[in-house]
């Protein structure tokens, strides 16, 4: 039902940002929960930021708490991540998930996932 694409990745210097997007498909974009996740090299996937389809509650990683920040705009089907003060333990493909039923981080049914974007963080 759901196609996303993930773009805006790319190299950073450590301290910069990067804000990236992620462009889903069909209808009823605004009742999705959407969720961003990361997969640095030689580690498992993890989570780092939600927001909700009803209410707009976020979530976020303690890792990035008060440097991402994520949105969405439904009218463009459209959620981002602002990433500011990057690490070069940011450095990761970063992929968005979208499902209908939790913002949750821990939320362990299906998702809908995009191909993934590139962030590398350089010292």
């Amino acid at each position: 039902q759901v196609q996303l694409v993930e773009s805006g990745g790319g190299l950073v210097q450590a301290g910069g940002s990067l804000r990236l997007s992620c462009a889903a498909s069909g209808p009823s974009f605004s009742s999705y929960a959407m969720r961003w996740f990361r997969q640095g090299p030689g580690k498992e996937r993890e989570f780092v930021a939600s927001i909700s389809g009803n209410s707009g509650l976020t979530y976020y990683a303690d890792s990035v708490k008060g440097r991402f920040t994520i949105s969405r705009d439904n009218a463009k089907n459209e959620v981002y991540l602002q990433m500011n003060s990057l690490k070069p333990e940011d450095t990761a493909v970063y992929y968005c998930a979208a499902n209908r039923v939790s913002a949750k981080p821990n939320w362990g049914g299906n998702d809908y996932w995009g191909q993934g974007t590139q962030v590398t963080v350089s010292s």
